[in-house]
């Protein structure tokens, strides 16, 4: 098994116990991994796990895909740490991926509201498909430059997915094709 040092140097020069991670690199799409999450993630290591997610997209790995089916418990500030990380990688034309999520995981991103803004898939075969079709839809369609269905402003979509409008904060969804509506 290569070693996470080996996939992102320096990657495990700081360790805590509470939040382990296994990294592996997906060979068939562009700048993506799989990162395995082992343990939890709550106020007290999620500067550690943003840290520790940081490094990896600072070695150029913008499409993430979060293996959490050992991942027991997530808090709010770790499902922030979390969103802070999807907007980086959106940023470099990048995504976040989960799956495995464990029920009570999931259950708290609903509650918070967030489950509307992450891809969660059933297995990695899913999320890697995932970001095959993306690939190769979003170099046809996008970049798209679109009227808020709400209030008129003009948005402007990298990709397909699920947005918040930034005048009228309504939630938008844009479909493979660029099309939009209130998502």
């Amino acid at each position: 098994m290569i070693s996470n040092n080996a996939i992102v140097p320096g990657f495990d020069d700081e360790r805590d116990d509470s939040l382990k991670f296994t990294l592996f690199k997906i060979d068939n799409v562009a700048n993506c991994i799989l990162v395995v999450l082992n343990g939890y993630v709550d106020t007290y290591n999620s500067n550690y796990f943003q840290k520790s997610i940081s490094k990896i997209i600072e070695a150029g790995f913008s499409k993430l895909i979060l293996n959490c089916t050992s991942l027991n418990y997530v808090s709010s500030t770790g499902i922030g740490s979390l969103t802070n990380l999807l907007k980086i990688v959106k940023s470099k034309s990048g995504d976040i991926v989960l799956f495995g999520v464990q029920q009570k995981v999931f259950d708290a991103f609903r509650l918070l509201g967030f489950s509307q803004f992450f891809n969660i898939k059933n297995t990695d075969n899913e999320a890697i498909a995932y970001f095959n079709s993306t690939s190769t839809i979003d170099a046809q369609t996008f970049p798209i430059v679109f009227p808020c269905p709400v209030c008129k402003k003009n948005l402007k979509a990298l990709r397909s997915g699920r947005f918040r409008c930034s005048e009228c904060k309504s939630v938008l969804a844009v479909d493979d094709h660029g099309k939009a509506f209130l998502g």
